[in-house]
């Protein structure tokens, strides 16, 4: 019995040993990116301007002070270093920086105020509920619900007024992007109990699910559609390689989109459309043994493509989440894919990398934009991988 007692006894000190040392390196992950994104805020409050990425001369490059669809994350950043690390500096640094763009709670020109507000104001009421952060949430999914057409029974993307959306001969555009914009009208819902905001990113997950996938599961970048009928004229990209192909930061979007779905209403359509979409996505041949994609899963010139290191980081978010509602088991996936994103590779030295975290991420290739730099979003959503991790 002694025997038995001191092996028991043997293993489970194995098992907290080996679990406590999983954690610290979880947290000193978490403490290394908090050095990288202090030096970081020193450099935003200097400018009083919300950096973004870096030019290709490795110039800081900020959000733009009008609107900009990525002007959430970095305080958003600073929101989930603030959870993490009960450090009130980066509550300050997140107010601050979140209350640079409040006023475009109003607009109803851009369908990404979704990212927008949900990233900084979402996070900051889930973490202080504060009521004032709250109101701002309501006003900007007032203002995204006026987008929304129920004859096609989707947000609109893009106001095709002129520029290259009108070259495309584009009506109604709607990206897989805008799946993201959905998690502000189901928690507006659920704050005020009003379920038009709900009732609207249902149909519009609905009608994603209907016209934006193929037979492999991979997704469609742009579905263009008739404002008048509501049928589908056209399935194009605007950032991927190909009409035909899988931009890989779109595959990221639809799996988290469908995964945040599942978590608000519990419609198995939607679990089994993220489980889907996973498969594609950590089964597919071409992905190169670290985890992390290249730009387009179909780009022509693979291995000589830059790979996008935002798409890992909201792949990887996605999983951690998807794993605790599936049947399936992600966990190699995520281990593989933070493993990579960790590493020296893709991750900078502090001080380096002018201050972001992580290195080698595409913005859109097709534009000639952002290609092989960093991130605000990329950083975001590997931030919230670590905080999902270690909750």
């Amino acid at each position: 019995m002694k025997t038995l007692n001191s092996t028991l006894l043997l293993i489970a000190l194995t098992l907290f040993i080996s679990c406590s040392t999983k954690t610290s390196k979880k947290e000193s992950k978490i403490d290394k990116a908090a050095e990288q994104i202090t030096h970081l805020v020193k450099d935003a409050e200097t400018a009083n301007r919300i950096p973004r990425t870096l030019t290709a001369e490795g110039k800081m490059h900020f959000a733009h002070k009008n609107f900009d669809w990525t002007e959430g994350f970095f305080p958003g950043s600073c929101w989930y270093l603030f959870e993490t690390t009960k450090d009130e500096k980066w509550k300050v640094a997140a107010e601050k920086f979140q209350s640079l763009f409040e006023e475009h709670k109003f607009r109803t020109n851009n369908h990404d105020l979704g990212f927008v507000f949900n990233c900084s104001y979402g996070n900051g009421f889930r973490i202080t509920k504060n009521e004032n952060f709250k109101q701002v949430m309501i006003t900007a999914a007032k203002s995204l619900s006026t987008r929304f057409n129920p004859t096609i029974g989707c947000i609109k993307s893009w106001d095709v007024t002129g520029g290259w959306q009108a070259e495309r001969g584009w009506k109604y555009p709607v990206i897989i992007d805008n799946m993201m914009n959905l998690e502000l009208l189901f928690e507006v819902s659920k704050l005020t109990g009003d379920d038009s905001y709900k009732n609207i990113a249902i149909t519009h997950a609905n009608t994603t699910l209907k016209n934006h996938f193929r037979a492999d599961n991979s997704s469609v970048h742009v579905v263009d559609y008739d404002p008048e009928t509501g049928e589908v004229r056209n399935k194009h990209t605007a950032q991927g390689f190909a009409h035909t192909s899988a931009w890989a930061r779109g595959q990221a979007w639809g799996l988290y989109g469908y995964t945040v779905c599942y978590r608000y209403t519990k419609d198995e359509k939607y679990l089994q459309q993220a489980e889907k979409i996973a498969k594609f996505i950590t089964e597919y041949k071409g992905t190169p043994e670290d985890g992390i994609p290249y730009w387009d899963y179909n780009a022509p010139n693979i291995p000589n493509e830059p790979r996008d290191v935002s798409a890992a980081a909201i792949t990887v978010s996605a999983l951690i989440e998807l794993d605790d509602f599936s049947k399936n088991n992600y966990q190699p996936a995520i281990d593989k894919i933070m493993t990579s994103l960790a590493s020296d590779t893709y991750t900078a030295k502090v001080g380096e990398n002018k201050h972001f975290i992580l290195k080698h991420s595409v913005g859109s290739i097709p534009h000639g934009n952002e290609i092989d730099v960093p991130l605000n979003y990329a950083d975001y959503y590997y931030l919230e991988a670590l905080v999902r991790l270690k909750k």
